[in-house]
């Protein structure tokens, strides 16, 4: 059997549409479908310019498609992805938590697990269900102070 540039390709679109698997990030996906629209465009026989042309213009297009508008229909609802690390979290009240295979102590943003780390000490272990407020993060660590006690509710009678 002979390779020809239509059946390389096809190779190559079949290794990224199953290197996606690995990722979930439609990125390879995408370049998967650029690479099998190239297939097409190689049976024309055209120079290896063209085709990497061709790949090129099919990536540029179905890439930025892929990650802008496709891929946020399979993000959870309410996740506003890139925005962790912004900023946006500053001031914002969390409890604490103990990861069970290593009992580090942490808090989750937006589902994430970041160890924390108390502003102005080196504690980095605080009992879970202790509520404190998110201040910064350094590198990967959530630096947190404790939040004061929430005052108690008025009940009407």
């Amino acid at each position: 059997m002979e390779w020809s540039p239509a059946l390389i390709w096809l190779a190559l679109a079949l290794l990224l549409g199953l290197a996606e698997l690995t990722s979930g990030a439609l990125l390879l996906l995408a370049l998967a479908i650029a690479a099998t629209l190239t297939a097409a465009v190689a049976t024309l026989e055209p120079s290896l310019a063209g085709q990497l042309l061709a790949m090129g213009a099919f990536s540029g297009v179905l890439v930025p498609l892929a990650v802008w508008k496709i891929r946020p229909w399979f993000s959870p609802r309410g996740v506003a992805y890139g925005t962790t690390g912004s900023g946006i979290e500053k001031g914002r009240r969390y409890t604490t938590l103990e990861r069970e295979f290593d009992g580090a102590t942490g808090i989750k943003i937006n589902g994430d697990f970041y160890r924390l780390r108390v502003a102005h000490s080196s504690d980095t272990e605080l009992p879970a269900g202790t509520p404190v407020i998110f201040e910064r993060f350094d590198g990967t660590t959530a630096v947190v102070h404790l939040a004061p006690p929430a005052a108690p509710q008025d009940k009407e009678q």
